[in-house]
């Protein structure tokens, strides 16, 4: 290809379609550097990925080989979904706060623009035009800021969610697209699109709540304009990731987020007591 492979991958829950997008980001991506790479640093391997999940809830939703253990998998649900980290946030007045530039789940649910006095709930808005007019093509939420991100150190890696219902056998299914400007595909994909989904998840029920007909989920898209696994975990990758494709087979790498949940719903009170003693410090 002319430039940066344009790779695609599919799978029928996640655990399937983010396994397939590594697999062909090891084949086909190509050899680049980072603005993050130390001197020796091997290059990444990076593409420009489409992954389509067809059927977002159907089991096995987990990987094995995913970064952390399960209580990090829901904080990170709990951070993007129901914003328990928006206080670390830094003040922009304040040049000497140096707490995160942002959270997702603060971006999305409470946009903020120097000129508008209020903040903007654009998850909500989204639930709101989708219960008027499910096949809208205007259901989107943003993240960047550009008077901020195209300066700051660390700008938001997601970059928009857009959301549209339609019609199947008389059930309504809403399927959302994910867009991401950078994603580490190796160390934070698999966590993204798994709390993505839970997002989606509560975006259809809300539009169930504000309709009164039972909206269901449609397939889950995201593209990553570039799907990377950095140089400096390579060695991991090969000896975790793909050692783990030649010798276990599917179900030996993947689980039942069923059989999981309420393991990690029980996690809940410690994951918040634990944000609140840390009160800003910690990885996104």
């Amino acid at each position: 290809m002319n430039g940066i492979p344009v790779l695609v991958a599919e799978g029928d829950c996640i655990a399937r379609a983010w396994e397939n997008s590594l697999i062909a980001l090891d084949a086909k991506g190509c050899e680049i550097s980072t603005q993050y790479d130390k001197p020796g640093d091997p290059p990444s391997k990076d593409a420009t990925m489409l992954i389509t999940v067809t059927d977002p809830l159907q089991e096995p939703m987990i990987h094995r080989d995913m970064p952390g253990g399960f209580e990090d998998l829901q904080e990170y649900v709990m951070e993007v979904c129901e914003g328990i980290k928006d206080h670390w946030v830094r003040d922009a007045n304040d040049a000497h706060d140096t707490r995160w530039e942002y959270t997702y789940h603060q971006r999305l649910f409470q946009y903020q623009v120097p000129s508008l006095a209020g903040a903007i709930d654009q998850i909500e808005a989204m639930c709101q035009q989708l219960a008027q007019t499910g096949y809208t093509r205007r259901a989107q939420a943003i993240t960047w800021k550009v008077w901020e991100d195209a300066h700051c150190y660390d700008p938001a890696c997601l970059q928009s969610i857009w959301c549209r219902i339609i019609e199947q056998a008389g059930v309504p299914r809403l399927s959302m697209n994910v867009r991401f400007r950078s994603n580490d595909a190796y160390k934070a994909a698999f966590m993204n699109i798994f709390a993505l989904v839970q997002l989606q998840q509560r975006i259809a029920q809300r539009v169930t709540q504000l309709t009164g007909r039972q909206v269901e989920l449609g397939r889950y898209c995201h593209l990553a304009d570039s799907y990377h696994i950095y140089g400096t975990n390579r060695a991991e990758f090969e000896a975790r990731f793909l050692s783990a494709i030649e010798n276990r087979d599917f179900a030996g790498r993947t689980m039942r987020y069923a059989d999981v949940k309420d393991l990690m719903d029980e996690a809940r009170p410690g994951i918040l007591e634990k944000v609140r003693r840390q009160g800003g410090s910690g990885c996104r």
